[in-house]
């Protein structure tokens, strides 16, 4: 493997960080009340005995954005660990369905699906990666059948130790980061350039929230709320009065 340019990787991280952090602020412009309610679940505000609508919104604004945030930050990763395994072994993005990176070292071809965290997706999907490794796997071998082949999942962060599972090789944490780049501090490396000017970007993100929860309050208090109290039946109906079992036809 080729040695990584630390200051390469710096601006690398501080140019796409900034994209990071933009990515959040058009998200939060763009959402809409109803489309935030629709997708949360109304009976666990209720459960936990929210009586103001300030608190309400920003409870589920709160839930949904963090759903958000970690698909976006998630795409940042990706693509810092695919600019990282270019610069030092030649590595590319896939374009097989399920995988995110392709790269040689040392007379293997590493195939490999990249996760942000360790608690990723259901059964059902841990399934489809399965799946899409073995169909990653039977196609180079049709172009080359005497390959050697690593699938990988590689996961950003945590502390499970490497293991075979599923057909797969599952790396993660510091052991992911020294895989593509051959440096074993590039997990502690990386940390100082991600926090770029992150108080100069959250204190904007925070500026627009407090907005668009002004906002969306005096919205909610309009439409769901009388005589200063939410009306937790209208609420529950918006969200989940989809009755229409009598037109079925068995």
């Amino acid at each position: 493997m080729e040695s990584l340019d630390i200051a390469e990787l710096t601006r690398f991280v501080n140019n796409n960080i900034s994209l990071f952090h933009e990515s959040k602020l058009e998200r939060l412009r763009s959402l809409r009340l109803k489309d935030v309610l629709k997708k949360k679940n109304p009976y666990l505000f209720k459960a936990k005995n929210i009586t103001l609508a300030t608190e309400l919104v920003t409870s589920v604004l709160d839930a949904f954005l963090s759903s958000s945030e970690e698909k976006i930050f998630g795409d940042f990763l990706e693509e810092l660990a695919i600019f990282i395994s270019e610069r030092t072994c030649g590595g590319r993005k896939s374009t097989a369905t399920g995988i995110d990176l392709e790269f040689e070292n040392e007379g293997k071809r590493y195939i490999v699906s990249i996760k942000s965290g360790p608690n990723w997706g259901n059964n059902a999907q841990h399934r489809r990666q399965e799946q899409d490794f073995q169909t990653a796997v039977r196609v180079l071998r049709q172009a080359r059948s005497n390959i050697n082949i690593e699938p990988v999942l590689g996961i950003c962060y945590g502390k499970v130790r490497t293991r075979h599972l599923r057909g797969y090789l599952k790396v993660v944490g510091q052991n992911f980061w020294y895989l593509i780049s051959g440096e074993k501090k590039l997990y502690t490396d990386i940390i100082e350039p991600i926090g770029y000017r992150a108080k100069q970007h959250n204190d904007e993100f925070l500026k627009q929230k407090d907005k668009v929860v002004n906002l969306f309050t005096q919205q909610f208090l309009d439409e769901f709320c009388e005589e200063g109290s939410i009306n937790w039946k209208k609420l529950v109906e918006f969200n989940s009065g989809n009755f229409d079992l009598n037109k079925r036809h068995v």
